[in-house]
């Protein structure tokens, strides 16, 4: 099964990390979704939920504003000035 490295971070503490399968965020121009293989990307994020499903089909969703989406070789690292952690898996 294809994976994603994934990191969610604020400004000043890691938030979640680990492997997941798909990743659901807000942008500035619309609300967008991650598989492995996804092309490179980087956004601009827009206040709102950020949503990991992990490997083994959990949620964990964590809001996030003032930030941006980076997406490159199967790695998605979104940073967030602000950051929280509303469910984890």
């Amino acid at each position: 099964m294809a994976e994603l490295t994934v990191s969610v971070v604020s400004a000043d503490s890691q938030i979640w990390s680990g492997k997941a399968k798909q990743i659901i965020a807000r942008t500035t121009v619309g609300q967008i979704g991650i598989l492995a293989g996804h092309e490179p990307i980087l956004a601009i994020l827009a206040p709102g939920e950020v949503r990991v499903t992990t490997l083994d089909g959990q949620l964990v969703t964590a809001t996030a504003e003032d930030g941006f989406i980076s997406v490159e070789h199967d790695t998605v690292t979104i940073v967030a000035r602000n950051a929280e952690l509303l469910t984890q898996a």
